[in-house]
């Protein structure tokens, strides 16, 4: 049976590896902080795509597919820059990699648009979506880095 003293030393011992434990934010709170303005500036950018091509509630979702293709497209020839071009700032990849294109990308509305066509009764339009999108934004993002890496490579031969 735990007597009052051992509550009060369990508590003493709690308390002491609490303050040796560092801070979970110690040193990542600039890379939060350009997540979430970069999150902000693509989830605006992915809202300002909806504003201009508009579909309408029982349309094929053409907006999101084409933001998240166009999304993945971007990302591979981001991520060949930032890891075989020039060296980049630490917060490049965190603010442009993570919050823009991962608030711009959208996989939530890409599963509600295929539950609503499901839910309308259009099987086959809503698994060809979910096809379309799978195939179309891995074939973006291969096909866009392959291309930057052989531009990189190109411009590299020139200076060299």
């Amino acid at each position: 049976m735990a007597t009052s003293e051992d509550v009060v030393a369990d508590g003493a011992a709690a308390g002491a590896a609490r303050r040796r434990r560092p801070p979970v934010l110690r040193g990542q709170g600039p890379a939060v902080a350009v997540v979430a303005v970069g999150g902000a500036l693509g989830a605006t950018a992915r809202y300002g795509a909806g504003l201009l091509w508009t579909t309408g509630p029982s349309a094929f979702p053409w907006t999101t597919l084409l933001v998240n293709v166009v999304g993945c497209a971007v990302i591979g020839v981001f991520l060949v820059v930032v890891t075989e071009g020039r060296p980049a700032h630490p917060l490049l990849r965190p603010f442009f990699g993570t919050g823009v294109l991962g608030g711009f990308t959208t996989f939530s509305t890409y599963a509600v648009d295929a539950r609503r066509l499901l839910e309308e009764g259009r099987p086959g339009p809503a698994v060809a979506y979910l096809g379309l999108t799978l195939v179309a934004a891995l074939a973006a993002v291969w096909a866009a880095a392959a291309v930057t890496r052989r531009l990189l490579l190109r411009g590299a031969g020139r200076r060299g």
